[in-house]
């Protein structure tokens, strides 16, 4: 599932370069036929590039938050989820430790009597 959503990522962002590509050509081709002057060719260039990197941005935000909802769907434990659960282990493991060296040392004071 992690690989399939990487790959459409990385697809999403190939799209991108392709097609700033071929905007780029598109607006050389005008520049070069009179149609466009090159300033307005450079402006519309930047504007694009802007456009598509905050279009990119939203998609790569929206696609995170519906990752995070398949798992949070999926049941699958956060890091946050497993570093709670580990802290709690350790406390855990530390009493039962601690009531078996007491049992140890009551255990040993009645043999002695």
């Amino acid at each position: 599932m992690i690989d399939f959503l990487r790959k459409t990522v990385l697809a999403g962002v190939g799209a991108t370069v392709v097609t700033a590509e071929k905007v780029e050509s598109i607006l050389n081709d005008l520049v070069e036929r009179g149609k466009l002057s090159a300033e307005e060719a450079r402006k519309a260039t930047e504007e694009i590039t802007s456009q598509s990197k905050r279009e990119f941005e939203e998609a790569e935000k929206r696609l995170g938050s519906m990752f995070e909802d398949l798992l949070h769907k999926a049941h699958v434990a956060s890091q946050e989820d497993v570093a709670k659960l580990t802290k709690r282990v350790n406390a855990l493991e530390l009493k039962v430790a601690s009531l078996e060296k007491e049992d140890g040392e009551a255990g040993g004071s009645k043999a002695s009597k």
